[in-house]
């Protein structure tokens, strides 16, 4: 068994020494895109947050919030419209490389946010938590190779620290030199006493962010999930197979696009967020097939679990609907994936506890290389016998 300890502790020694650029890279990171919606919708309030008018004002049309859109951002092609069930929330345009705008919806006002600079720094999080950084056709697998190896070293360091960390005898003063902190010690005692510490409530979290990020990082991971879930490759892909439209009659015209949110709205009544597919049009055009809605309700599980819905534009009819319950397993378990990779599939304490998680990533790296370089380089000889 010691030798086995001994072992398991040079192996994870070795490792961290070897990763731990990269995994604290990962983990600062990680700590501050845990909240990246929430941050960059804080900074963007300006933007996003409107003030009712009277009760009993009328919204504008979604036809006409396109239309304001078009001419005050013509250069513009929006692939979502994004409705959301709050009165005091402006109707969303993601328009690719353009950036997000903002409609009032009642005035048409568009808007853009006064500073986009945590939009910029999360995406730069963003670059450096995938990529580390690189950029290029060349330089950015490269970057995500090197971050997928750390995220796995990470797992196994979480794993052997598990067996490291746990208290030798299992008593309330064993359990309470490696479980809690001593605000007493300093220097290598202190280091030692933080890395065991965090180390410990860490590590359970920290083994779900490594592993769910496997198939974020590796081409291999998405198949390993078909294969773990049974479900063959070629129906793990998320498109959907296309739904045909009835011929509609001579000289039939499509239906008002708010007509068929309406007929949204009233099937799922529950409805946190509506997201209509554009395509990229810079105009509201007739529709040359089916209109696609997706509906994110409240309470779902995973909260990310959206459901996509498919309407005859001439008729307002559900030709069809394709909730999260009714996918392949394979796309369930990856939907389930990468939303426990970001916190954001059990909500706000998901997301806090991937936060934390990775904040401590940052102080294991910390204390792990200040405990190494104990080891190697600061051994003071014994003192000379009086």
């Amino acid at each position: 068994m010691k030798t086995f300890r001994k072992i398991l502790f040079w192996s994870h020694l070795v490792a961290g020494l070897a990763a731990g650029l990269a995994i604290g890279v990962m983990c600062f990171t990680g700590t501050l895109l845990a909240f990246e919606k929430e941050l960059v919708a804080w900074a963007e309030r300006d933007a996003r947050h409107v003030e009712p008018p009277a009760a009993g004002t009328p919204r504008l049309t979604l036809d006409e919030l396109q239309r304001r859109f078009r001419e005050a951002r013509p250069e513009a092609r929006p692939n979502n419209l994004v409705v959301q069930n709050d009165p005091r929330t402006a109707v969303a345009f993601s328009a690719g490389n353009s950036g997000s705008f903002h409609v009032n919806p009642y005035t048409g006002e568009v808007r853009a946010p006064a500073s986009t600079t945590m939009a910029r720094l999360m995406q730069t999080m963003g670059q450096w938590h995938r990529y580390l950084g690189f950029g290029g056709a060349i330089s950015r697998p490269r970057g995500k190779l090197v971050n997928g190896v750390g995220n796995l070293t990470l797992c196994l360091l979480a794993v052997t620290g598990l067996y490291l960390w746990m208290p030798r005898t299992w008593s309330w003063r064993g359990v309470k030199a490696v479980a809690f902190f001593n605000w007493k010690l300093a220097g290598r005692a202190r280091d030692f006493n933080w890395h065991n510490t965090i180390g410990l409530w860490s590590a359970p979290v920290l083994i779900v962010l490594s592993l769910t990020a496997i198939p974020l990082s590796f081409p291999w991971g998405g198949p390993l999930l078909s294969t773990l879930a049974g479900t063959p490759p070629a129906a793990s892909a998320g498109a959907q197979p296309a739904v045909a439209i009835p011929q509609p009659p001579p000289g039939a015209q499509p239906l008002p696009q708010d007509v068929l949110l309406a007929a949204v709205q009233k099937e799922w009544p529950q409805w946190r967020t509506i997201t209509l597919r554009l395509g990229g049009q810079a105009a509201p055009a007739a529709p040359a097939g089916p209109v696609i809605f997706t509906v994110r309700e409240a309470g779902t599980w995973p909260r990310t679990a959206n459901t996509m819905v498919t309407l005859n534009p001439f008729t307002g009819d559900i030709l069809s609907r394709a909730a999260f319950a009714d996918r392949p397993a394979a796309q369930r378990v990856r939907a389930w994936s990468n939303a426990l990779h970001t916190g954001e599939a059990l909500g706000w304490g998901g997301q806090l506890a991937a936060g934390l998680a990775c904040l401590g990533g940052c102080f294991l790296v910390y204390t792990g290389f200040a405990l190494a370089w104990r080891r190697f380089f600061s051994r003071r000889s014994a003192p000379p016998a009086a």
